[in-house]
């Protein structure tokens, strides 16, 4: 008894603390919801509307825009000019530019969107790319977003992770495969890992007792490797032992959270209309559900992945199927948080790793690192804006240029932490979440 309450006591002040000094100054958001379109969204046919691409639709595209320039699979090849494959429209008294293959998102979010065009990355490749969108660097190893932060700032829940990813795939385009070291916590201690929760089914494997055991006797099993793990600890202080202890605890609480976490009965039928699903059914808008029931437990950072972007071919029927797969869950969570008073202290990003080329791919796009498109909702993000753009054909970012680490620096300091003061000390190094190089907070985007 008293090496449980020890343990709940530790747990506890390491869920409502974080690590000493932080935060820096007051936060505007508590948590992250990054809805990851996996596989580089074409930002040309969803966000980036760009009517020189159909005035030069089947024409080459001027070498001054493309010569010397880092291309995936068209290198080399013949570089004719794309038109966009969607018409767009205003939507909102905003007036934000959008592509009508966003129904839902334009007629119910615009208004509370901040669509920022002129994203710019480092990695012309999908995994690489993941990894310094997540990251911070194309290195792996390195501890995730949602890893630094729970680090750093704790959690405000003791029976779920801080920490919480999952992923829905669709029916359109290549299948962008996922791995684990995108949620990884890399040098950070491994109590800080993003956890999977499997999008239908049982959402983590094991959590159940088996047959004939209770809850008290599985209790007494816990407690007694507890202790042993705790003996252990002693004699090698290990940072990782410390790890199983808290996580050991944190599995059997998850034991009562995550069935009802996972029991959406309780929702009314004004909630499963608004995002077109009853749960459970490994959907995207699912996982959206799941996801505002997560924030509302106390989890600081969820993902949720698509893996449907990867339009090499296709792009227009592609584009629209994947758009309809993710818009009605992504608008409705945005509306849903909204109305529950959520969004002002809930960040919502929704973006991919990189772009898709103004260049046609045969039927499709290939990918493209210099100009893409993200936007944010709530958090203290500025709501119904447009923030940069990229040039006449939507190649190069040119106005207002936001780096990958910009965007890091800036939902960091939305949630009170200052991006050159937040560091961990890794083989004699310093290491950051933004690197070593400028980046900076984009404080034009906020409120």
């Amino acid at each position: 008894m008293a090496l449980s309450s020890l343990l709940n006591s530790e747990d506890s002040a390491m869920a409502a603390e974080g690590i000493p000094g932080l935060p820096h100054f007051a936060s505007r958001a508590k948590r992250v919801i990054w809805l990851y379109m996996a596989g580089g969204m074409t930002h040309l046919d969803t966000f980036d509307h760009k009517p020189m691409l159909e005035k030069m639709h089947g024409q080459p595209m001027p070498e001054s825009v493309t010569q010397g320039q880092q291309i995936a699979q068209l290198q080399g090849k013949k570089l004719n000019c794309f038109a966009p494959q969607h018409k767009f429209q205003r939507y909102g008294q905003s007036g934000q530019s959008i592509a009508e293959i966003w129904p839902h998102l334009g007629d119910k979010c615009a208004d509370e969107m901040c669509i920022v065009r002129s994203l710019h990355t480092d990695a012309i490749n999908h995994d690489p790319a993941h990894t310094f969108m997540n990251t911070g660097t194309m290195t792996s190893g390195r501890p995730a977003m949602g890893s630094w932060l729970t680090y750093g700032l704790g959690t405000a829940t003791d029976s779920l992770p801080g920490f919480v990813v999952m992923v829905s795939t669709g029916g359109f385009g290549q299948k962008q495969p996922i791995a684990a070291r995108q949620w990884h916590s890399g040098f950070l201690p491994g109590q800080f890992q993003g956890v999977e929760f499997r999008a239908s089914g049982d959402p983590v494997l094991y959590a159940g007792n088996p047959p004939g055991v209770n809850r008290e006797r599985q209790r007494d099993v816990v407690d007694s490797i507890q202790q042993l793990n705790q003996l252990a600890e002693q004699r090698l202080n290990d940072p990782e032992i410390s790890t199983r202890i808290r996580q050991y605890e944190l599995a059997f609480r998850m034991q009562t959270s995550v069935p009802d976490l996972m029991d959406v009965s309780d929702e009314p039928q004004h909630i499963f209309d608004l995002y077109g699903t009853r749960g459970g059914d490994g959907t995207f808008a699912s996982n959206c559900l799941l996801a505002r029931r997560l924030a509302e437990r106390g989890v600081r950072f969820i993902q949720l992945y698509h893996r449907d972007w990867d339009h090499h071919g296709a792009v227009k029927a592609h584009s629209q199927g994947t758009a309809r797969e993710v818009d009605q869950g992504a608008a409705a969570l945005v509306t849903d948080l909204k109305q529950r008073g959520m969004l002002d202290d809930t960040i919502i990003v929704f973006g991919s790793e990189f772009g898709r080329t103004p260049m046609a791919q045969g039927s499709g796009r290939d990918h493209h690192l210099a100009g893409f498109t993200m936007w944010f909702a709530g958090g203290g993000f500025k709501a119904g804006m447009s923030f940069g753009n990229t040039d006449e054909f939507g190649y190069h970012s040119t106005e207002n240029r936001v780096s990958v680490h910009d965007v890091h620096a800036t939902l960091l300091h939305q949630l009170g932490i200052d991006h050159r003061r937040f560091s961990y000390k890794f083989q004699g190094l310093d290491v950051r979440l933004t690197g070593v190089e400028e980046s900076r907070v984009v404080e034009e985007i906020l409120a």
